[in-house]
């Protein structure tokens, strides 16, 4: 358990004991789809050679001195607090080497953690205003994550291609071949947030908490006024709700974002949670660190196939009812094809009018509407762009 040790004449554990997870990999916590493409590149033989060779041409050299010029450090005699709960953050997770923490002058809430040599977090002064301690503590728990999973060093490279589009957007095929790199590396990415969310769990080990901090950044500073549960039957509509046109918009909005939004962080954090593998992880249950280099890339693959297909199977969202149905073949689907865009509704089909002919089965009509409505009911249950781009906490 995390003991109250010594840092500097400051405690690193202020207010409760924690428990603390000695040698964890990363793989522990992160997204099926985040782990394939992660554990695929440790394995690519001279990778980091290759990245330490753009480092020159990346933007990080200059970050980190307009950082250090420009923003606040973290430390024993600024921001006392978060210099605490960073090193807490470290220490839970067994991170080695404390990574630098800026504070950065922006009424935004943001935070991220960006750098191929070494990782750098900052926070906005936004961020630091709007959370609580334990909200806050939770948010530092996200970066570290970032950090010892190593996703500063893609997200840098993220924000690099990002500047690069804008420059050579007068180019064609130029540009089309960067954003095509850039949209792989953000879906890549929206699944990394849901490992770092998963890492500041395991940091605060307060889902509460952690509840709260995505609601006031989707909500702001108004808690009185907003409720968990409320906030986690948004996310249920918003999968569940509306018809195709509406499963092509969600696309279309999420694909130039970094983040998931926050009410889908909050559902997907919140089943995590309640999940067996987060349970034995508390047990001290979890890979080791130093078992990652026998990771398996096809196993992870495989983990992250089968993760794609429960989320397709399982989703009550009408576009992946589609492809799902399509998939197993499903005997209405010709008829739902056939009505339209209105056949994928969340309402159940209004019955012909006229009396029915005889000898004409009325079990055709049942079942469709049947399999119309199982598949998008909203009950409720469990639940920038980059200029540069940044974690939403």
């Amino acid at each position: 358990m995390s003991d109250g040790h010594q840092h500097n004449g400051h405690e690193s554990v202020p207010s409760r004991q924690r428990r603390r997870f000695p040698g964890i990999s990363s793989r522990a916590y992160e997204h099926p789809a985040d782990r394939s493409a992660l554990v695929a590149l440790r394995k690519l033989s001279g990778f980091d050679t290759v990245f330490k060779a753009l480092s020159g041409l990346l933007p990080e050299r200059s970050l980190r001195l307009l950082f250090l010029s420009d923003s606040v450090r973290v430390s024993d005699r600024q921001f006392a607090h978060l210099n605490d709960m960073l090193r807490d953050a470290c220490y839970i997770l067994d991170l080695e080497k404390v990574p630098p923490m800026y504070v950065n002058q922006d009424p935004n809430p943001n935070a991220m953690c960006i750098g191929l040599d070494e990782p750098i977090i900052v926070v906005t002064t936004g961020l630091v205003e709007l959370l609580d301690e334990e909200e806050m503590r939770a948010v530092v728990g996200h970066e570290v994550g970032h950090a010892l999973s190593g996703h500063s060093v893609y997200r840098t490279i993220l924000l690099f291609l990002t500047s690069l589009a804008v420059r050579v957007a007068w180019i064609p095929l130029g540009n089309f071949a960067i954003m095509a790199i850039v949209t792989a590396l953000r879906e890549w990415f929206r699944k990394s947030e849901l490992s770092a969310d998963r890492a500041g769990l395991l940091v605060g080990q307060d889902l509460q908490a952690s509840m709260r901090g995505l609601m006031k950044i989707a909500g702001g500073n108004h808690l009185h006024e907003m409720n968990v549960d409320a906030f986690l039957e948004q996310a249920e509509e918003y999968e569940a709700g509306g018809d195709l046109r509406d499963s092509v918009l969600k696309i279309l909005n999420v694909l130039p974002r970094s983040h998931p939004f926050t009410t889908v962080r909050a559902a997907e954090l919140k089943k995590w949670a309640a999940s067996r593998d987060y349970q034995r992880l508390m047990d001290g249950h979890y890979p080791r660190r130093d078992e990652d280099k026998d990771a398996s890339v096809r196993e992870s693959w495989r983990d992250s196939a089968s993760s794609y297909a429960d989320e397709v199977r399982t989703s009550k969202d009408p576009l992946m009812k589609l492809v799902s149905d399509i998939a197993g073949g499903a005997g209405d689907l010709g008829d739902r094809v056939r009505r339209g865009f209105g056949g994928f509704t969340s309402s159940a089909p209004k019955p012909p009018r006229g009396p029915q002919q005889p000898g004409t089965s009325s079990g055709s009509s049942s079942d469709t509407a049947s399999g119309t409505s199982s598949g998008t009911s909203s009950g409720a249950q469990d639940a920038r762009d980059e200029e540069p781009p940044r974690d939403g906490a």
